[in-house]
């Protein structure tokens, strides 16, 4: 399995900058789990990351946080690192996964009827 098939369920990089820290927004964005933003303040928001802009004047990336309220707008020089600590919901619901439920489904149907 490449590492981008990889689960990332978990996954802590740890302190991260430059091109790693982009990766790991993109790969925050594409993830259907809540995620950890450590601020390099010390602080972090748990919640889900539904935005981010690298080419923006000022890159950023944008959470609903599980606390409630507005949508967090967090710049991207402001941010440490991020951890994948929510349950990822889409992991296992690829297209094979779901043909092979669909085929042990029909093969179950099938013994039932004979």
């Amino acid at each position: 399995m490449a590492q981008d098939e990889r689960p990332i369920e978990g996954w802590d990089p740890g302190p991260i900058e430059g091109a790693a820290l982009v990766d790991a927004v993109e790969r925050a964005f594409d993830y259907r789990g809540d995620v950890t933003v450590v601020r390099r303040d010390g602080g972090d928001l748990v919640g889900y990351l539904f935005n981010r802009d690298a080419d923006a004047a000022t890159p950023f990336v944008q959470l609903f946080a599980n606390s409630g309220g507005d949508p967090v707008t967090i710049p991207y020089a402001d941010i440490r690192s991020i951890r994948f600590t929510g349950r990822d919901t889409a992991a296992g619901n690829s297209y094979a996964a779901w043909l092979r439920s669909r085929e042990a489904a029909k093969a179950a149907g099938s013994a039932r009827g004979a």
